[in-house]
């Protein structure tokens, strides 16, 4: 991954849309089974039409996916929406245990006069 990547990600990249703590429950929510706007809405502090922006944002990332069902739209997540955040969560891992190995393998003489929090 390119260092400053984070600086120039598009409005629809995953992670700015798994962000917003709200989105996150909505998204939890579509996670255990389809659903539709209503019933995602049930029992969270935010009114429908909020529902409805946050869907389009994980629309937009691709991570849910809506069907037409009579006059309702059914939400369901979208499994391959999530192989970009896999694939660089794969890639931060692994640059961590890289890191990691080289610290270790260094000694603590090589790590720094600064003691890490």
């Amino acid at each position: 991954m390119p260092t400053g990547l984070a600086a120039t990600r598009p409005a629809n990249d995953p992670w700015i849309a798994l962000g917003d703590p709200t989105r996150r429950e909505v998204l939890a929510r579509v996670a255990e089974r389809p659903r539709s706007v209503s019933e995602i809405a049930d029992g969270l502090p935010v009114s429908r039409p909020a529902v409805s922006q946050h869907l389009r944002v994980l629309l937009d990332a691709d991570l849910v996916v809506a069907r037409r069902r009579g006059r309702q739209n059914i939400y369901r997540v979208r499994p391959e929406g999530f192989h970009r955040l896999r694939s660089e969560l794969e890639w931060f891992w692994s640059e961590a245990l890289e890191n990691l190995k080289q610290l270790a393998e260094a000694g603590t003489e090589e790590v720094g006069d600064e003691p890490w929090e």
